[in-house]
């Protein structure tokens, strides 16, 4: 490729993840923080190009594209591309907070930024002073326990991630249940800090191409969720407090909002709808019977991950035999917007052409909209132990069996 072509298709790749209100900067080498859980390990399944180190050029190239593009109100701009581009720690490169900086001073958009704490903190916090209520800065301080050191090698010091959070800056902080008094103790020491910035909890999803070792302390976090989470909800903090990352409790506190969504769709019990493990358990317990629930696993990602989100043409062929007509969940195609396209990079049209005979169908009330907005209206922890850990209907939805 002749490097008339190299910036024509980088040029492609900007306007695209602009498109899609990312800035996509770009460190132009793999990130090199090298975090055991991370979900960047192994991207083979999806096609990304290979971006070089951002120069000042590339960046007045997309500021002033940017520029152009006009916002709702609820629009904000994630710090880096992470569609066409592989995601890294977007602050690993020197010019990320100059750059913020002018696009927050030469636009009137707001931006989401991500990082492990690579940042300078009082510079992050006089930015936050400087352009109040523009700055969604979800820190990913993952753990202050011991397991840090064990997942997060490279990153930032827990004292560098403690200043960050000393300030106006950080609007929410995720970190994990990785074992007994993890995530209920940080809870407790992020709190203290900053008594303003939302909590997000959870547990890290082991992928197939996560080692042993922290697969397993990732399942261990898992089986003292209920425990950590109650902990949580007995300090009766007061920041907001949200559980995410557990597509199964997801489904099951908004049971009534799935089960809603699907009989607008008017189904006939001879149709195959295709579910995820959690949507499924949740329509052989409410609507057994009232079509016929064709259950595809995260085989692309394999592990222990169960998301219709994160289901892929790929995984839904591996599951068809005999169906002549075949529902699928919108959210499954909107990888990127206005695209028919999984998370893999396939089209529907390229998915359809694989199955002459069949004819499929798809469920627009099932969308990235619905999946990402209106799911996490209950995902509070005190939802979680209220509504899951306390309601013996939840042990019902556990036991519904999924097929071989």
């Amino acid at each position: 490729m002749s490097v008339l072509e190299q910036e024509a298709t980088l040029a492609e790749v900007f306007l695209k993840e602009i498109h899609d209100h990312k800035v996509p900067l770009s460190l132009g080498k793999t990130c090199p923080v090298k975090c055991a859980f991370c979900y960047e390990i192994d991207i083979s399944y999806r096609k990304t190009f290979d971006t070089p180190l951002t120069t000042e050029d590339q960046w007045q190239f997309m500021l002033n594209h940017i520029h152009g593009v006009k916002d709702k109100e609820d629009d904000s701009w994630v710090w880096g591309g992470n569609e066409y581009m592989e995601w890294t720690d977007i602050f690993l490169h020197p010019k990320a907070l100059d750059w913020m900086e002018e696009f927050l001073e030469t636009t009137d958009k707001k931006v989401t930024m991500f990082t492990v704490g690579y940042v300078d903190p009082k510079r992050i916090n006089r930015m936050a002073e400087k352009f109040p209520g523009r700055i969604n800065f979800e820190l990913s301080v993952i753990t202050l326990s011991s397991y840090r050191k064990q997942l997060m090698p490279h990153a930032p010091t827990i004292d560098q991630v403690l200043e960050i959070l000393d300030g106006p800056a950080v609007t929410s902080a995720n970190f994990y249940s990785l074992g007994p008094d993890t995530m209920s103790k940080d809870a407790e020491i992020i709190s203290r800090i900053n008594k303003d910035c939302n909590i997000w909890v959870g547990c890290l999803t082991p992928l197939r191409y996560i080692d042993k070792d922290t697969t397993e302390l990732m399942r261990q976090g898992e089986r003292h969720l209920a425990d950590e989470a109650q902990k949580m909800y007995d300090m009766d903090l007061p920041n907001s407090q949200m559980i995410h990352t557990q597509s199964y409790i997801t489904a099951f506190l908004n049971r009534k909002k799935i089960i809603k969504v699907f009989d607008a769709c008017e189904l006939d019990k001879k149709d195959w709808v295709v579910a995820a493990g959690s949507v499924y358990r949740i329509l052989n317990l409410f609507r057994k019977n009232r079509a016929r629930y064709l259950y595809v696993p995260n085989a692309t990602l394999g592990g222990d991950s169960d998301c219709s989100t994160l289901l892929t043409f790929s995984d839904v062929a591996k599951v068809l035999t005999n169906q002549t007509q075949v529902y699928l969940p919108k959210v499954i195609m909107e990888r990127a917007a206005d695209e028919e396209i999984d998370i893999a990079g396939e089209t529907f049209d390229e998915f359809k052409a694989k199955f002459p005979r069949i004819r499929f169908k798809i469920l627009h009330k099932a969308n990235t909209y619905f999946s990402n907005r209106k799911l996490y209206e209950k995902g509070y922890v005190k939802n979680y132990v209220e509504d899951y850990i306390k309601n013996p209907l939840s042990k019902k939805f556990e036991a519904v069996p999924l097929p071989n």
